[in-house]
């Protein structure tokens, strides 16, 4: 898939476990496991906000585009 998702890159940079971003943006920690591993289908704008005010970051360091 060309899209990476480097959601478990900015919690390391920001010293942040996976269950306290999931309880801090209200999602289960099965859903935010499915979009860290990239087998997430879709996300939303409202839980991308969420997960870029609570990471302090841009989508773009979450969201990367690969061509294949």
């Amino acid at each position: 898939m060309p899209i990476i998702v480097n959601l478990d890159v900015m919690l390391a940079k920001r010293n942040m476990k996976s269950k306290e971003l999931a309880e801090i943006i209200n999602i289960t920690t099965a859903n935010l496991s499915i979009l860290k591993s990239g087998k997430a289908k879709a996300i939303r704008f409202s839980t991308l906000e969420a997960i870029c005010k609570a990471l302090n970051c841009q989508p773009s360091d979450i969201l990367e585009y690969v061509e294949v």
